[in-house]
Order: structure tokens, then sequence, then C-alpha cells
């Protein structure tokens, strides 16, 4: 009995606690601050780098402070009076969620601009070449199953993996982006269940979408400034718009980045994207990913050249980045 009462107790106390305010808990309320920040965002070193290169150029780009939390390196500063917040989400899904949770938790953020590389799935972009998708997509959330015995080309669904199949193919009558799965060997895609406040459940999101704001302002920032060329003089492509795919490997297979253009209609290939437009979506954030092309993700004849684009391709992506900088504080300002 008197266990049972326990638990009642314990049970009602925990509900209390759950619809009380837990901001005593943190993170820190932003509510108040009127002129919130933009997060100015890479992955890794060679964009970051690209970055702060450009910013040292420029009388109306400053970072006056450095701090760390929890190891990570946050600058601090202002492009042309507008409050900015500058950092490395670290390569893969993992590194990218801490970071940029941790950046929208510790700062008043209400923008977030990325810039980085990328594989090139779309066969019409090369090294250099810039790609704005519209929506980025998961592509290695999977369940590995088993042949069936007798047929290797015959899988064993689990009862819930053929269910969510069902789902996903009625959906698609209804959204044209909704991908077409099908499986690749025994890897079979699935979603993330994402969770957000105000909703009574956890609901599968086969893509997250860029804020149309922002997706106007790359429009015009492409319009403005000068033709993006390679060291070589040869112009750029830019491309606004279309499907990036996000997952925990680097792609470097024909037959796999063939897969991701027939299921996701995929543009690019990374290891961030995605995540950082799902930390967004649940906080409220606007986001936009820029990213140019560093390599062909296994479409090339022999080894990759990634290492040999990166820097080039985080500095065409950079030029494209400053100008939507450029729209955004027009935009504050007016």
């Amino acid at each position: 009995m008197r266990l049972s009462s326990f638990v009642f107790f314990v049970c009602i106390s925990l509900s209390s606690l759950a619809n009380d305010d837990t901001s005593q808990y943190g993170p820190k309320d932003f509510s108040n601050v009127k002129n919130k920040w933009t997060a100015v965002v890479a992955a890794y070193e060679p964009e970051i780098e690209a970055i702060d290169a450009a910013f040292a150029t420029m009388d109306d780009a400053q970072i006056t402070q450095t701090v760390y939390i929890k190891g990570v390196k946050y600058q601090l500063g202002t492009y042309k009076g507008e409050p900015i917040v500058v950092f490395s989400t670290g390569v893969s899904i993992t590194n990218a969620a801490m970071t940029v949770q941790m950046a929208l938790d510790y700062f008043p953020i209400d923008k977030l601009v990325m810039m980085g590389i990328a594989g090139a799935i779309n066969p019409k972009y090369t090294p250099g070449d810039i790609a704005v998708p519209e929506r980025w997509y998961f592509h290695d959330e999977s369940v590995y199953i088993n042949p069936k015995k007798g047929d290797a080309n015959v899988y064993e669904l689990p009862d819930y993996y053929a269910k969510q199949l069902e789902y996903y193919k009625a959906r698609r009558e209804t959204d044209k982006h909704s991908p077409n799965y099908k499986n690749i060997g025994f890897i079979h895609p699935t979603e993330v269940a994402v969770v957000k406040e105000g909703w009574d459940t956890r609901k599968r999101m086969p893509y997250f979408t860029a804020d149309k704001a922002l997706l106007a302002m790359a429009q015009r920032a492409l319009k403005k400034i000068p033709p993006i060329t390679m060291p070589s003089g040869k112009e750029i492509l830019v491309d606004i718009g279309g499907n990036g795919v996000t997952g925990s490997v680097f792609v470097d297979n024909a037959k796999y980045r063939e897969w991701l253009r027939d299921v996701y209609t995929a543009d690019v290939a990374e290891m961030e994207s995605a995540t950082v437009a799902q930390v967004s979506f649940v906080n409220d954030v606007d986001w936009l990913i820029i990213r140019s092309i560093s390599d062909l993700a296994g479409g090339q004849h022999g080894k990759n050249v990634e290492n040999v684009f990166d820097a080039i391709a985080s500095g065409t992506g950079t030029k494209l980045l400053l100008g939507i900088l450029d729209e955004l504080v027009t935009t504050e300002t007016q």
C-alpha cells in the first residue's frame, strides 16, 4: 500500500514538473532581446578559415570576443553593425547537433546561415560550383535487414518497417518532395521521428525546408554580387533550390551516389546540414545552408579529390555567404 502511494506521488510530481516553467534549469531566456544575432556557421577548418579571412579584409566586419563553451570556439562580433556569432560545428551529425544547440542555448540567435563543402550528386555540378538546397534529408537513417532464406534478393521486412513503407508510399501522392524509398542491398531507408514544442507526439519528417525569406535573399544576393569564378577564371554554376542529403558517412561510391539521386533527387551530399536544419527547426530559428562542391562523391574516375578543392570551394562559397549577409543587414535596417 505504501509503495503504491509512493509511486502515485512520484508520478504526480513528475507530471507537475513537466507542466511547470523549467527556465530555472536553462537555457537562457532571450525573449527580451530585441536585436537578435545571426549565426554564421561552417563545418571544419578550411571553411571557417575562408570566412575569417574574408572578414579580416573588411573594416565593417569585426570579431570582438572569443569564448569557449565545452571546448567549442564561438567568435562574437558584428557584420556591418549587425551582431553575429561565428563557429564551426565540427564534422558529422553528432558534432553539428551539439554545437548548434549549445549556440542557441547560450546566444540570442534567430537566424543561421551555414557555408561548407559537399560532394556533387547531381552530374551538372563540378568542383567550385555552389548549391543552396531548399530541402535537406537524412540519407542513412536505416534498417539493416537479412535476406530471406533461399532468396538473397528478397528481404524479411519487420512488421513495423513494412507499415512505415506503406505510409511513405501513400504520402508521396500528396507530397512530391517525399523520397521515393527503395533499398540498396540490405540497407532499407527510413526517417527521423522529430519532437517539437506544441506537438502531441513525435512526427516522421522526410526533410527540412529552408526559410523562404533567406532563400529569397540568396536569389537577390546572386543578382548583385560579381560573378564568382574559380582561380582559373572559369565562372562557376550557382543553383538555389533542390535537395541536399546528410549522413554520417563520407560518400565516395558511384552506386550509392546513383541511389541518392534516385531516392532523394539529391543534388549534393555532406555530413552536417540536415542536423543543423533539424535543430534550427525545433528551436524556431530561420536557417539557410550554402554548399560548395569539393568533389563528385564517387562519380569521378579514380581517387577522390576533395582535399584538392576544399579550400577553393570554401572560397567560392564564402563570396555568396557575404552577399547573403549583406541582404540580411539591409533587411534588418529597413
